[in-house]
């Protein structure tokens, strides 16, 4: 639930006809929709001192010239109490050098910023850069609507990227209109119609697609371009309509009077509507790439029209992938070839509107204004609040939060007779995807772990379950584990991975240790024996690491046991050895690239380093994790784990999504078993950030976990949290949870652990 009560918005506002009046109005709008208790604003700017007849929702007009306008709209923002201000930026709409009066209101304003660039420039001019710079750094979050304006905004201006954020152009949910409906309501029965609209000025490339039309005529008679909106204000102030006529001048010289119909005119969205419902190709030919949003292709888009668009920064993204067709700036020819093979081929035709109309669904306002929210949300709490004081606020790492039981609601919904479900939507359970071992086996770890000093425990029926799910995967016959199960119990495989294999020797390993029951000890013990042979021709550095957490809580339990004794020495060599032929001065890493449960190879290393009294192994385990954590930290002091995306890619920097709460649960335990091995408290402030993770210290500033009921997000998308909850991710958090109260009861009374309290090492 949002903590936010009053909202400006900071533009253009309609009636002024242009593309930020209509994208502020709209926005405002949505958001206002969202909630009934929330209170909203807008402060409209004048352009060359004209008046509008502005709706009750503008209460502040700024003269765009006039800088006295501007401190005044910040004093009136200030009175008022907004708990956050969304300016929409674009060059052109404030006064000043490159705009610079709006930095005058900024710099008065007493709550967070959260400012939405239209453009982002890639060479701009030194006042320009200057202005962006400052906007940035008094915003708490920069929004923009392409990808490509996150990179700009990096590698020109210098902006953290977890300061910015991509939410697409918001469309109107348009009621559908057939299209021969539209075509005989507007008078176009019988035609073939191509569609452009929006504001006419010569950066749209019209005379593009005018130069195009006789090869698409040829190929379809009864074609009929649209040109639908009136020319620019700030042309018609400057050089009147000099440019229609220009492209009036060029039909007529082309004999296509009877296949271009200019429409001199600002529609409502309702019109909007049936003029787009009744296209058969809707076009935009622009002529500069450097366009990072365009709302004419984000509706044409929506609606679920074929789309034939310039290779402009904006539509490069959006037809990405079949979603419309991208033809070269300025070729008229293959603009009209293009257009007419759509015009002629109706299933491809058809194939592209489905996409496109598919794909676009994310982007109804009432999806964007929800996602804004998000943003004005976190931005609000980034600006008002030290992470660190929000943290202990919550009590995570006080004496208090010791004394409380751990919230376990949600892992519990997530169990039945059989054991843990691997997925849930949202917060439900998915049977369809049933259990795997991997998953047991980790919430046998944390049952384990719930038996400790100060904690809970869990009802002896449901980590027996547990228990029983690891026993049943257990293949005799092929001395392996099973690991995926379908709902009906039924086994999908005779043998799972290495991995999951690994996993389970962990499981067991910690259970012969720590588990409170003395029966399920000798029981994990006894199978613990039986299934560790077959790790010792286990290729995966993963299955190796697994197997060796469990060893060394199995060795220092049952230390006369010299074949598992031999069997921990044999994997922490092979770990050694893949080490020493992928190492350099530049990759410090087991393999050539970074995968998954990174952390758990250095941790294996530093725990078997302790367990069989080897400097060697620790030495590795503790180089490796410092050279990991140098990549998994931002500039900006965030932890941010290796993200899913970077899965294969050969020694290059981890890209930063998708965050997995497997990562963090992993870089927690490697850091606290670094402290352990030598004393570091860099160790210890490395995990702490590692949790706050959890917490909404994260890229995004979305906290991850609900505290209520324990439960926590499947991960970490580049524009949002996953919605949904699963059962890695809630052990995951819980099994870290649980390291970190360990940590705040042992870290009240010491300076350096004990080494026989480790939770899992």
């Amino acid at each position: 639930m949002s903590h936010l009560k009053r909202i400006a918005f900071i533009g253009n506002s309609l009636p002024r006809r242009c593309g930020i009046a209509t994208f502020t109005t709209d926005l405002h709008r949505a958001v206002a929709q969202s909630s009934p208790d929330l209170e909203t604003c807008m402060v409209a700017m004048n352009d060359h001192r004209n008046i509008y007849s502005y709706p009750p929702e503008v209460r502040f007009q700024i003269d765009d010239t006039n800088i006295e306008d501007y401190c005044q709209a910040a004093d009136m923002l200030n009175r008022g109490n907004y708990d956050t201000v969304s300016l929409q930026h674009e060059f052109g709409i404030f006064g000043g050098p490159a705009g610079s009066h709006i930095l005058t209101l900024l710099a008065r304003l007493q709550m967070p910023i959260v400012t939405t660039l239209h453009t982002v420039l890639a060479k701009p001019t030194l006042e320009q850069r200057s202005v962006l710079s400052q906007i940035a750094d008094v915003s708490s979050k920069l929004v923009v609507m392409a990808h490509k304006g996150r990179s700009l905004l990096r590698s020109v201006y210098q902006v953290p990227a977890d300061k910015v954020e991509i939410i697409p152009h918001g469309i109107p949910d348009f009621a559908f209109l057939e299209r021969l409906e539209a075509k005989t309501l507007l008078g176009f029965e019988g035609r073939s119609v191509i569609l452009t609209f929006g504001l006419l000025s010569p950066n749209k490339g019209v005379e593009v697609m005018i130069d195009a039309l006789p090869e698409i005529v040829r190929r379809r008679p009864d074609a009929m371009y649209v040109i639908l909106g009136a020319t620019h204000p700030n042309l018609v102030r400057d050089k009147g309509e000099e440019y229609r006529e220009s492209l009036i001048a060029r039909v007529r010289a082309l004999g296509l009077e009877r296949h271009v119909r200019f429409l001199d005119q600002f529609v409502e969205p309702a019109t909007l509507n049936q003029y787009i419902a009744m296209c058969d190709v809707y076009v935009t030919p622009y002529l500069n790439e450097a366009q990072m949003t365009s709302g004419t292709l984000s509706y044409s888009f929506g609606a679920g029209k074929a789309v034939v668009s310039t290779p402009y920064w904006h539509a490069r993204e959006l037809l990405a992938d079949g979603h419309g067709i991208l033809v070269p700036f300025g070729d008229s020819p293959t603009l009209g070839r293009e257009i007419a093979a759509l015009l002629t081929d109706e299933p491809r035709r058809m194939a592209i509107e489905q996409r496109a109309h598919a794909s676009s669904r994310s982007m109804v306002w009432p999806r964007i204004a929800e996602r804004y929210m998000a943003v004005f949300e976190s931005g609000h709490q980034y600006a008002l609040c030290d992470i660190a004081a929000r943290t202990e606020a919550q009590g995570l790492f006080s004496e208090s939060a010791c004394r409380k039981p751990i919230e376990a609601g949600h892992f519990l919904s997530m169990c039945d007779d059989t054991g843990l479900f691997q997925h849930a939507i949202h917060c439900v359970p998915d049977r369809s995807h049933g259990y795997c071992v991997d998953d047991n086996a980790r919430a046998l770890i944390l049952a384990c772990a719930l038996v400790g000093p100060g904690e809970m425990g869990l009802p002896h029926a449901v980590a027996e379950r547990f228990a029983a799910f690891v026993q049943h995967a257990w293949n005799p016959k092929l001395r392996r584990f099973r690991n995926f199960m379908g709902f009906d119990r039924r086994w999908l495989e005779d043998q799972g991975s290495e991995d999951s294999h690994g996993r389970a020797l962990w499981a067991l390993g910690e259970c012969t240790r720590t588990d409170q029951d003395e029966l399920r000890r000798r029981w994990a013990a006894a199978l613990f024996r039986e299934s560790l042979p077959a790790v010792e021709h286990f290729g995966s550095p993963r299955a190796c690491s697994f197997a060796l957490l469990g060893l060394s809580t199995y060795c220092d339990h049952i230390a006369d046991d010299t074949r598992a004794r031999r069997i921990q020495s044999a994997l922490a060599e092979r770990l050694l050895s893949m080490l020493e032929a992928t190492e350099s001065a530049e990759w410090q890493w087991f393999e050539e690239d970074l995968s998954y449960d990174n952390p758990r190879l250095c941790q294996a290393l530093i725990v078997t380093g302790r367990s069989t009294g080897s400097a060697r192994y620790e030495k590795a385990g503790l180089r490796t994790l410092r050279w990991l954590m140098t990549r998994q930290v931002t500039e900006a002091g965030l932890f941010r784990p290796v993200g899913s995306h970077s899965f294969g890619a050969k020694r290059v920097e981890p890209l930063p999504f998708d965050q997995q709460p497997l990562e963090a649960s992993a870089t927690i335990s490697a850091c606290l078993a670094a402290w352990r091995a030598d004393g570091n408290t860099a160790w210890r402030e490395d995990a702490k950030r590692a949790f706050r993770w959890f917490l909404g210290n994260n890229d995004l500033a979305v906290p991850l976990v609900d505290l209520e009921t324990g439960s926590c997000c499947d991960g970490l998308h580049p524009d949002r949290a996953n919605a949904n909850r699963g059962g890695e991710s809630v052990v995951s958090y819980l099994l870290s949870l649980v390291e970190m109260r360990q940590l705040a009861r042992l870290s009240h009374g010491h300076s350096r652990p004990r080494p026989r309290l480790a939770l899992i090492a």
